[in-house]
């Protein structure tokens, strides 16, 4: 059994999938904390210490009005990824609580320019994930080529390494901005890589079906409304 945080202001299309799918759904409320185009957003308020289902979710305190800022980049606190050993995102930004939960959980931090981490890459698996952002896409390599010239043994230079497959930004909806992120229109529940909305209108649909199928997992799009921007599907699956 998993519960699923999500945007109150999801699709009913895809809410009414995730509930045939026997998952308990946790609506994620506007709180007036943050602006109104992400106060629904369950990637301003939590963060996945992990890739798979199984991976728990920290969360900010309720109401979080002495941790969240209204407005960039006060308010990107816990948009971050987990991947693996690797915690990823502007770490000047980072909530100290979740720093001091990743400190505990000897993850290695991954400094990225982009606050918000989380909105700018589809997760996959521990290994893998997909950005738009070229900032990311750059300091990731970077991070990872420095290790494999570095005085480590070959057999650990790559086992623990991110793959990124980098696609055209945009594309995706977001109330009155001129795009949201693909990153923030998806996520991981079970073995589906779940998008909101139509993922065959953007012009990388070949690449990204490729790209996830190839980690063996399914592609699940709903073709009856355009993409959009909602902070992400959030799965816990319990153990």
């Amino acid at each position: 059994m998993s519960t699923i945080y999500v945007s109150e202001n999801a699709h009913s299309i895809l809410l009414n999938y995730l509930i045939s799918l026997n998952h308990t759904l946790v609506p994620i409320k506007a709180t007036g904390f943050v602006y109104p185009e992400v106060a629904s957003h369950a990637d301003m308020y939590m963060c996945k210490l992990g890739a798979e289902p199984e991976a728990p979710v920290f969360c900010a305190d309720f109401p979080p009005s002495s941790d969240l800022g209204y407005r960039y980049p006060e308010n990107i606190k816990y948009n971050a990824v987990c991947m693996g050993n690797y915690f990823i995102h502007n770490l000047k930004y980072t909530s100290p609580l979740l720093l001091e939960k990743i400190c505990q959980s000897k993850r290695k931090t991954l400094q990225v320019n982009q606050g918000y981490t989380k909105c700018n890459m589809v997760v996959i698996n521990d290994r893998c994930a997909i950005t738009s952002d070229q900032g990311i896409y750059a300091s990731v390599n970077k991070y990872f080529d420095t290790i494999s010239r570095s005085d480590l043994p070959p057999s650990e230079r790559n086992s623990h390494g991110i793959h990124l497959l980098l696609i055209q930004p945009g594309h995706v909806r977001l109330g009155k901005f001129p795009y949201g992120f693909l990153g923030g229109a998806s996520g991981r529940v079970g073995d589906e890589i779940i998008f909101n909305g139509n993922l065959k209108a953007h012009p990388d649909f070949e690449r990204i079906s490729e790209y996830i199928s190839a980690q063996n997992l399914k592609v699940k799009y709903f073709e009856e409304y355009p993409l959009e921007d909602i902070g992400s599907i959030i799965e816990w699956r319990h153990q």
